[in-house]
């Protein structure tokens, strides 16, 4: 399937509000199991909130439920919203089968376990064995009303509000529509968090403070490789179909983990060559005597994060995919040359709406509006999202 007709489909789905996206179990073991090799008790004795997860169908519930005594968790909320259109594939809850096995749409629930044993006798305790559990035991699930503002089970309810009182660590893929709600709910009641979001979340006025100020940074898992979904089979554009489930696969090339939890990656540091050796070898930079200059932030263009110079005291301007190389221990994030961060101290030069006019009839020939002041520039040229950053082992002059 070709890439833009994916495109095309997620920002229809922006646009339509369409959240039925459904992260794969195998990401979520890579991810969550990346920070135990960093903590191995990061989830002992911990409550874990999947406050987005259908308890029918979540990979989420599924993963922690599974692992629930391996983890050490003190107890597991997964709370769904009324309808959830993809209900029906994990047959726990015989209230909502009927005649030959059809299941109706489910009503929001929220399903709570404080502990898996093992169930059917097998001589181990796994996520057989909390099906069995819920089946035989109703207390075990409550049903979500609602409230006069948000549906059942909506995580901005008040019942699930409650629930994410009591929770210690929320580990979810919330609504795409709705990712900034849904973070600045988790930094208002103060938890960690694990969730999945859209890599341009991260020059969002309302997020990337938090990403600068070190509240929030990406996961382990590579922010470059993007991520696959399942979707429902109503679902137009996907990459493939998984031979083991039957289920279409959609392929988001712009999605990463973000969290708050701390890991060993995130304090690996970057080897970088001197300003010097990068001129002379790299091929981005062959030709040049020196870095170019951005022409409205005090601040170098460094195009890749491999040409950031190790002996450079000022700022420099890098891709976002830095991102998933940053080292807080290494570098200070300083702003972005997005029009979000228009207070940003680096910045040297605003554009006049005459300005902007005069490049665009410069570069395209005709009348129009070149909005300079929304990015960075270059030889007047404006250049991709950046992230402005600096050393801070070198000493700075400002």
């Amino acid at each position: 399937m070709k890439k833009n007709s994916l495109n095309q489909g997620l920002t229809a789905a922006k646009k339509a509000k369409q959240d039925e996206f459904y992260t794969r179990y195998v990401d979520i073991q890579k991810e969550v199991e990346a920070y135990l090799e960093f903590d191995p008790d990061a989830f002992r004795d911990k409550v874990i909130y999947c406050n987005c997860d259908d308890p029918f169908e979540s990979n989420f519930f599924k993963y922690f439920a599974a692992k629930f005594n391996t983890l050490g968790l003190k107890r597991l909320i997964s709370t769904s919203y009324d309808g959830s259109p993809i209900a029906g594939h994990l047959t726990l809850f015989p209230e909502h089968n009927e005649g030959a096995g059809k299941r109706k749409k489910p009503d929001a629930l929220a399903v709570i376990i404080d502990h898996v044993k093992d169930e059917d006798g097998g001589g181990a305790a796994n996520v057989a064995d909390v099906e069995l559990f819920l089946k035989r035991n109703k207390a075990a699930r409550i049903a979500l009303k609602g409230d006069g503002m948000y549906p059942g089970g909506d995580f901005r309810s008040a019942e699930c509000v409650a629930f994410l009182k009591e929770a210690d660590i929320v580990v979810t893929n919330p609504p795409f529509s709705l990712f900034r709600e849904h973070v600045a709910q988790l930094v208002e009641h103060g938890k960690k968090f694990l969730i999945i979001g859209n890599t341009n979340s991260i020059t969002y006025k309302d997020i990337f403070p938090l990403i600068k100020n070190n509240g929030m940074w990406l996961g382990c898992t590579n922010f470059n490789v993007g991520m696959f979904f399942e979707v429902p089979d109503h679902w137009g554009h996907f990459h493939h179909i998984d031979q083991e489930t039957g289920k279409k696969i959609a392929r988001v090339s712009s999605s990463c983990w973000y969290t708050n939890m701390d890991h060993g990656r995130r304090h690996q540091p970057l080897s970088l060559m001197t300003m010097a050796e990068n001129l002379k070898f790299s091929r981005n930079l062959r030709g040049k005597t020196t870095y170019d200059r951005y022409d409205n932030y005090d601040a170098i263009e460094v195009a890749a994060y491999k040409e950031i110079p190790s002996d450079y005291d000022g700022v420099m301007g890098v891709p976002i995919t830095f991102l998933d190389k940053y080292n807080p221990d290494q570098f200070e994030i300083v702003g972005t040359t997005e029009s979000n961060d228009p207070n940003n101290a680096c910045r040297t030069r605003v554009y006049t709406s005459q300005e902007c006019r005069d490049a665009y009839m410069a570069i395209f020939g005709k009348p129009g509006v070149y909005d300079l002041n929304a990015s960075g520039v270059v030889n007047g040229v404006k250049v991709y999202k950046r992230i402005l950053i600096r050393h801070r082992a070198l000493p700075h002059n400002s």
